[in-house]
């Protein structure tokens, strides 16, 4: 007989099983220790797996680039460990067939549905990118929202990228709130919204977007109140040049302001506020001469320079001592009045003591005006005084019998006359108004029992047309 030979293999030590290096490295690359497993090593397994959840967490919640190094360091350690662990005792045929048929259909899918994440998370973050170079911030956050925590653990530094920009739509939504509250003229909110986009425009990337809110800005310029248009407008023009897309505002303003200040004007006139009226629409002619609304502005500056004239002018003549007004010791000029012309100028007449003789009530309707608007002249009477002499006569007190010689004399009447267009003084003189004298009957006043008899000096009794002979001179030319 032949003689054979036999081989015995020796037990493995404590019963263990030959395993496959690779096998063992792929079931360790799915980062869930399976290699661990296969090798029985289940505190290796526990391990592993308490360290990918925390390097994968820390990954997720920061985004560093650092924890994705330190993942990727993981891998290779963990793979790369269990290559050496399993060498000592490697298996042949069908049982390393089935390792790694085991490990594959493990960490494939775990490898597969990486890189799938992190394939989606960088369409995602292109269509994030996309967005915000056209301008479209509803388009970031509706891009955005498609990210889910596997994208963040895949690509977390390009998750955490949209999650910035997200976050700068979101300082663009508060700047393009405070801009359009500023439309109510609030010059804190719009220096608070520009303020905003400044600091959005310093990142990287953001010169669409914030391009884009600081058009819908500028779109909704003029502002609904022209007034507040204006306060807008001249911040935009003297707000200091940053030399970016921000600078763009004071064309606009320039653009604007123009017919917001003649409109704001117009406003104001409407409201009798006539001095900022007249502001508006200097500042127009001054700062914008050759524009197109000029001819407009400098009508609306001429009507807001006569209302303010013919309101201190009214003023002036309400006012006074006694019954003569302040205009006649502070005259003003009015320069919508008509201007001095021939034959009869109507005036405004204005006597010194208001018990005195109203002597204008004798002057016809066509010399008189009844408002600033349609007088020429404003006559300012003093006190009345004797003139010239005319007549003297006896007169016998009818008590005593004592005969008492009575000189009659003119009423002479100091008149200052000025021209109401220019608040010239264009006459200073006294008038004499002539009148009849010694009647046959005085009348007089006596005291008690005694009779002095009548005064010695009277004034003579003027008729209507006497006080229009001594008017007219006034007011004809």
């Amino acid at each position: 007989m032949d003689e054979s030979t036999y081989v015995v293999r020796e037990p493995e030590p404590n019963g263990a099983r030959a395993h496959d290096p690779l096998a063992v490295a792929l079931g360790n690359a799915s980062l869930l220790g399976v290699g661990y497993l296969m090798l029985r090593r289940w505190g290796l397994a526990v391990f592993s797996v308490a360290v990918t959840v925390v390097v994968v967490s820390l990954l997720a919640s920061t985004a560093r680039t650092s924890y994705e190094i330190v993942v990727l360091v993981w891998w290779v350690a963990v793979t790369v460990h269990g290559w050496f662990l399993a060498r000592a005792g490697a298996g042949r045929g069908g049982a390393v067939r089935g390792q790694r048929l085991v490990a594959l259909a493990v960490t494939l899918p775990v490898l597969l549905t990486a890189g799938l994440l992190r394939y989606d998370a960088s369409r995602i973050g292109g269509s994030v990118t996309e967005a915000r170079e056209s301008g479209d911030c509803v388009g970031v956050s509706a891009a955005q929202d498609r990210v889910w925590f596997g994208h963040r653990v895949a690509d977390a530094p390009l998750s955490a990228r949209g999650d910035e920009v997200v976050q700068d739509c979101r300082r663009l939504d508060t700047a393009r709130a405070q801009l359009a509250s500023s439309l109510t003229g609030e010059t804190g909110a719009l220096e608070r919204g520009f303020e905003t986009l400044a600091s959005v425009l310093a990142e990287p990337g953001n010169e669409k977007t914030v391009e884009a809110t600081l058009n819908d800005f500028l779109r909704a310029l003029p502002a609904e109140d022209p007034c507040d248009t204006v306060t807008l407008t001249y911040w935009l023009r003297d707000r200091e040049s940053s030399h970016d897309i921000l600078d763009r505002s004071a064309e606009t303003a320039r653009r604007t302001a123009p017919a917001a200040l003649v409109e704001c004007g117009d406003d104001l006139m409407d409201t009798d506020d006539w001095r900022q009226a007249r502001a508006h629409y200097e500042r127009l002619l001054d700062q914008y001469p050759d524009d197109g609304l000029a001819a407009r502005a400098r009508k609306g500056a001429r009507k807001a320079t006569l209302s303010i004239e013919l309101a201190n002018v009214r003023s002036l003549l309400a006012g006074g001592t006694d019954s003569q007004p302040e205009y006649c010791s502070h005259p003003a000029k009015y320069s919508g009045a008509k201007p001095l012309s021939k034959g009869a100028n109507r005036a405004l007449y204005y006597g010194h003591d208001e018990y005195g003789e109203d002597y204008s009530a004798k002057l016809p309707g066509s010399w008189k005006a009844n408002d600033p608007t349609d007088a020429v002249l404003v006559v300012c009477m003093g006190e009345e005084t004797f003139g010239s002499s005319v007549e003297t006569c006896p007169y016998r007190a009818r008590s005593s019998g004592a005969t008492t010689y009575v000189t009659f004399y003119k009423i002479a009447l100091p008149v200052k006359v000025y021209e109401l267009r220019t608040g010239k003084l264009v006459a200073n003189r006294k008038i004499q108004i002539s009148g009849s004298s010694c009647p046959a009957v005085i009348r007089y006043f006596t005291g008690g029992d005694i009779d002095p008899g009548p005064l010695s000096s009277r004034y003579v009794s003027e008729s209507t047309s006497d006080v229009r002979a001594a008017f007219r001179s006034l007011i004809n030319r």
